[in-house]
């Protein structure tokens, strides 16, 4: 019988560890990444540069990145 027993006890293990689990899940609110790094980046000095790459890019205005890349 220590067998059934110890499967009882394992078995009542899990379904606890499942309920936890499922309550978890429950409370916890779904994120949106694009809300989370919105405005992360508001105070880098690169950031601006980087948005002028990519408008030029963009644009057709590959020179930019030619300029910037020459010793």
């Amino acid at each position: 019988m220590s067998t059934n027993t110890s499967l009882e006890e394992r078995l009542a293990a899990v379904e606890a560890a499942v309920t936890e689990l499922q309550q978890q899940v429950a409370v916890s609110q779904p994120t949106n990444w694009l809300q989370q790094i919105t405005g992360s980046f508001k105070d880098e000095p690169a950031f601006e540069e980087v948005l002028a790459y990519g408008r030029a890019i963009r644009q057709g205005d590959e020179s930019i990145i030619d300029v910037q890349d020459e010793p």
